[in-house]
């Protein structure tokens, strides 16, 4: 919503390719936004009421590497002209926004000028495109912070073992360095700085004291952590909201079963309450509001219910539905999904979400196992899922395991999935299929396993590591060479990101990832497998699955294959979507019928 809350602005697919568009809520009215056809639309917001920003990214080759590239355009509502923020050729990361003005009049925007220096931070004028250095780049400092106010305050720097923070309290000061920490300090880790205009004083979130990332008020000139203002006993916190001048928190974000935003501010805490007794066993989510808190975006929805967006004035108690998502869905045709959790083989829980299919005995069922993407910083939820549904409607149980190094469930689960592709990661997955067989709910002789992206990777694997226990597996955009994806991602990152990442995905030095590629072990395979991909994805490269394909080929093994052209690491057009839900509904008819 615009701030004076007379616009929306959204995302839509047109013609086939995702799109940003803003309609009006006050005058009947709706304009497209532009974007270059091979660009991915990453993010999007309001810059004032009258311009808006838009994050796209392109996979480019850069020095023999292919690396996914950001940059930032700024869009003029009533002239209908659009600026690139940034230099064309600089760095890998160019929409790395510190703040915006809110009258829209300017940003903060930190970015590498050339791909070999560290970040400048720069003061935009989005009217002329004109900008000014207000700080200039410092040796190994890749991340820089503003406060409340616009005022960069802190920057962290990382050194090939540790890391360090630079501070200071107001424009006027220099920057002075808080000493460092080695990465091995846990005790040191900081996660969401919140700064406070003209005060040392702050929030932070830290995993330090419980385990779990709670949040705390944090004194950034002597660093010390002070009291906790809010910490959930089974749950990281995600995110936190601060008050305009950053001295008061609103809000905290977490996730258990679903996400969910806690009001610790009373007025939105009671608009929460009054919308869930509204909407009763619904998630309830306010998405976006107006400046002045007058007018809302709420999100209303479950697992069997991809839910609506309604326009909420609470002085008025107007609730106008804006917008319903897969308007035909009945929910009343659709399945439920049950949270719970089973003991893997180590005697880790491992939580996760059961959808049963409906008008079927839970006895002897065929299964579908459906591991998530990412696979770190990343979990399933309870939500309306479309393949799910698709899955439970043909009449499969879908397990969907958060395994270890899912995010959210504190620091030791996450850190039990480093090290673990293919490895204990893989082990969740056979323990969550024995888990259901021995309750009887599932046919163990009657499973196949489908994911996307590195849930791809994880049913691929799968069958080519335990042909015994799974008959088949379907990948979307999945992951085959894991060095060559590890590559990939490591060279868009920076300093110790790209060395927590390395590590996080290999584990113990010198281990062989050919070890646990499905491309590299091509000739152990002895199941089919349903492959697909759009060929525009930037985040795992087409080419992940067509040398896949050419290797299947060459190896003589029983596979299919689809590419989609202009697609990326998702379905923009239905009608490819529509496509490819028909040929995982063959391809798991023939290799695992659900009857």
């Amino acid at each position: 919503m615009s701030p004076r809350g007379t616009q929306v602005m959204a995302r839509t697919s047109v013609d086939g390719r995702e799109r940003v568009v803003i309609h009006g809520l006050v005058a009947d009215q709706a304009m497209l936004l532009p974007s270059p056809p091979d660009a991915q639309v990453d993010w999007f917001e309001w810059a004032g009421e009258g311009r808006v920003l838009i994050s796209l990214g392109w996979t480019r080759t850069i020095d023999g590497e292919e690396s996914y590239v950001t940059r930032l355009v700024v869009f003029d509502i009533a002239t209908k002209t659009s600026k690139l923020l940034g230099d064309k050729f600089g760095g890998l990361e160019g929409d790395d926004v510190l703040y915006v003005d809110p009258a829209g009049q300017w940003l903060l925007l930190s970015m590498q000028e050339t791909r070999d220096e560290y970040p400048t931070v720069f003061r935009y004028d989005l009217a002329t495109g004109e900008r000014t250095a207000v700080v200039k780049p410092k040796e190994d400092v890749w991340e820089w912070y503003a406060d409340s106010d616009g005022v960069v305050r802190a920057g962290l720097g990382f050194l090939s073992k540790s890391w360090f923070m630079l501070y200071r309290k107001s424009a006027d000061e220099p920057f002075r360095k808080l000493g460092h920490a080695s990465y091995e300090d846990d005790s040191a880790g900081l996660l969401l700085l919140g700064l406070a205009s003209g005060s040392d004083d702050g929030y932070l979130l830290s995993d330090q004291q419980t385990g779990r990332y709670a949040l705390y008020r944090y004194n950034y000139a002597t660093q010390q952590i002070g009291e906790v203002v809010y910490e959930n006993p089974s749950n990281d916190i995600d995110d936190y909201v601060l008050s305009r001048d950053g001295k008061r928190v609103l809000a905290v974000a977490f996730t258990d079963d679903r996400d969910r935003v806690l009001w610790l501010d009373p007025a939105m805490r009671a608009r929460q309450e009054t919308l869930e007794a509204r909407f009763p066993r619904m998630s309830v989510l306010f998405v976006s509001r107006d400046e002045a808190r007058e007018r809302f975006i709420v999100w209303v929805g479950g697992a069997n219910d991809p839910g609506s967006y309604y326009i909420y004035a609470p002085s008025t108690d107007l609730l106008q539905r804006l917008a319903r998502i897969n308007g035909q869905l009945d929910p009343a045709q659709l399945a439920a999904t049950e949270y719970t959790s089973y003991q893997a083989r180590d005697g880790l829980e491992i939580p996760a979400f059961l959808t049963m299919p409906r008008g079927r005995e839970a006895r002897g069922l065929p299964l579908i196992v459906m591991p998530h993407g990412g696979p770190y910083d990343v979990r399933d939820l309870l939500g309306y899922d479309p393949e799910v549904q698709f899955l439970a409607n043909r009449g499969y149980v879908v397990l969907q395991p958060n395994y270890r190094g899912s995010s959210g469930y504190g620091t030791e689960f996450a850190a039990r999935g480093e090290g673990q592709w293919g490895r204990a990661m893989q082990d969740d997955l056979d323990d969550g299929v024995d888990w259901l067989a021995s309750r009887g709910i599932v046919d163990p002789k009657r499973v196949c396993l489908y994911g996307s992206s590195y849930g791809g990777y994880a049913a691929l694997w799968g069958v080519t590591r335990n042909p015994e226990r799974y008959r088949c597996a379907a990948s979307f955009a999945g992951v085959t060479d894991v060095a060559r994806q590890l590559k990939y991602v490591s060279y868009q990152l920076s300093g110790a990101d790209r060395g927590d990442w390395q590590q996080t995905v290999r584990g113990e030095k010198g281990f062989a990832l050919d070890s646990i590629s499905p491309l590299e072990q091509v000739k152990r395979l002895t199941r089919p497998v349903l492959l697909a991909h759009g060929d525009a994805d930037k985040t795992v490269l087409y080419k992940q699955s067509t040398l896949y394909r050419d290797a299947l080929v060459k190896a003589g093994k029983p596979h299919e294959f689809v590419g989609y052209p202009g697609e990326g690491h998702g379905f923009e057009n239905q009608e490819n979507f529509a496509d490819w839900l028909t040929r995982l509904d063959a391809f798991l008819q023939a290799n695992n019928p659900a009857q």
